[in-house]
């Protein structure tokens, strides 16, 4: 493929790894939590999940996402 300066990251970006990494661990948390039976850590598990998709969000808006096309750098807020 060559001259072929299409690059696609599929969605490989810090907010993405940050927000997948921290939703494995509560998914880790959260099995755990149901094999033990203790409610206590499952939501704590919960409250985790939702910690990694606000980083994520957070990440992508402070401009660590995936540039989407046809948007500048600048113009990196909610879609």
């Amino acid at each position: 493929m060559a001259g072929n300066d299409h690059h696609d990251n599929h969605g490989q970006s810090v907010a993405a790894w940050t927000g997948v990494g921290i939703l494995m661990v509560a998914a880790v948390v959260m099995s755990w939590a149901v094999v033990i039976s203790s409610t206590g850590l499952f939501i704590a598990g919960a409250v985790l999940a939702l910690v990694g998709v606000i980083a994520g969000k957070v990440l992508a808006m402070a401009g660590f996402g995936v540039q989407k096309p046809g948007r500048n750098q600048v113009d990196s807020g909610i879609s």
